[in-house]
């Protein structure tokens, strides 16, 4: 089948080399048996792909299932995958297929595949290797015979790097990698791509397609469009239904793309390192833990020197000084209760500053976490919880833009 060919067939639009390039690959992995991974962002139609894969392949005929990897809780999807025996654990009354088991000789696509946990992975290699599974609760091994597509839109090669996911099940899986390209990566098929879906929506609604004038395809180019085709799609949707005019103008296009007001749009570099003063984002963050550090340890010694009498204090009387400076005598003052100071301090809580003459002591560097995505974890925690999980107030109070708050917390894998 040629490729333009395929194109009409499963309604995939655009010409660039990028886009061609995938595609060419899909259609000759397709008439081999071998495993399949597909990268790419979130919205650039890794599915379609797999469709392809299938579609084109010997096992046509054959049952094919879409399985979202990251969609199924870590405690059931062993059992969603390869099946369990009854009583195999609470709630278990009977016996049941897998995912593997009811298209064995045909195709499965698993989604996603880069949030699989651990345990699961390792099951997935055997499957991969051996062509055999086990339920959950049985000990009977059963061959199957299961073409395996898998895709992500995480960096396998970091995960790898940080333990969450195995480096021999990686090179299992990407025996043939296929890499979609990104939509800012082929913005020839940008316009291509909003007429097509401008015009499939006029005929769902049944009235005239919307056009754009000369500034708003510009404007529609230089977007990074963070969702991909999915989201030009849905910005297709919205002005379709919502333009009152036909002919949208740059500034009528721009109140539907609300990404643009958050420095999505192609910036200088020059422009970035005036306001940042060369620093990236992650700098700043470390810039500002270490000054707030540094004026911890400041607050402490000067707090010690007082008390000690290193600052002139003029007219002022120690009555006259905060009761937590004066609260205790010099005789009630004993070594143990120096830690007291020290954890007030640590705390954050106001507490009596407690000396003893006899006894030298020295301000004490503060014993802290210098980790930078410790400390950063830790920001965005506290920002979700003062919002309620609302990423959009949470990123506008960290200072960032949604889309880095949303890539910061699959980085550092935020439960919300």
């Amino acid at each position: 089948m040629e490729l333009q060919q395929v194109k009409q067939r499963f309604g995939i639009i655009g010409d660039s080399p990028a886009l061609n390039n995938a595609l060419k690959v899909a259609m000759r992995v397709a008439e081999t048996d071998l495993s399949v991974l597909i990268t790419g962002e979130s919205g650039v139609g890794k599915e379609a792909f797999s469709k392809i894969i299938h579609t084109l392949g010997a096992r046509k005929h054959n049952p094919f299932i879409a399985v979202n990897c990251g969609a199924i809780p870590e405690g059931t999807i062993d059992s969603e995958l390869f099946g369990h025996e009854k009583g195999a654990f609470t709630g278990a009354h009977d016996s049941r297929k897998g995912y593997f088991e009811q298209v064995d000789e045909g195709t499965i696509f698993l989604d996603e595949i880069g949030e699989m946990p651990l345990g699961t992975q390792a099951r997935l290699l055997r499957v991969l290797e051996s062509k055999e599974l086990i339920k959950v609760g049985s000990s009977k091994v059963k061959k199957i015979n299961v073409r395996v597509i898998a895709a992500t839109n995480r960096e396998l090669l970091t995960a790898i790097g940080k333990g969450k996911f195995r480096e021999d099940l990686y090179y299992r899986l990407s025996t043939v990698p296929i890499s979609v390209p990104s939509l800012r990566e082929r913005k020839e098929d940008i316009p291509l791509l909003f007429r097509k879906f401008c015009a499939d929506f006029a005929d769902t609604y049944r009235t005239s397609p919307v056009r754009l004038d000369e500034e708003a395809l510009r404007l529609l180019l230089s977007y990074s469009w963070p969702g991909n085709v999915r989201e030009l799609k849905n910005i297709a949707d919205q002005v379709s239904v919502l333009s009152k005019e036909k002919t949208l103008t740059k500034e009528e296009l721009f109140q539907y793309l609300p990404q643009a007001r958050q420095s999505n749009l192609p910036v200088r570099l020059s422009d970035i390192e005036k306001d940042s003063d060369g620093l990236s984002e992650r700098d700043l963050l470390y810039k500002v833990l270490f000054d707030m550090k540094n004026d911890l340890n400041d607050l402490k010694k000067v707090v010690y020197e007082l008390t000690q009498g290193k600052y002139d204090l003029g007219d002022v009387s120690p009555k006259d000084l905060p009761n937590s400076l004066m609260q205790y005598s010099p005789e009630d003052r004993s070594r143990s209760e120096l830690k007291t100071l020290d954890m007030g301090i640590r705390s954050g809580r106001q507490a009596p500053v407690i000396i003893n003459e006899e006894d030298h002591y020295e301000a004490e560097t503060i014993d802290e976490s210098l980790s930078l995505e410790d400390n950063e974890k830790q920001l965005i925690l506290k920002a979700l919880e003062k919002h309620k999980g609302k990423r959009k107030y949470a990123a506008l109070d960290l200072g960032i833009s949604e889309r880095t708050l949303y890539r910061k917390i699959k980085e550092y894998d935020i439960k919300e």
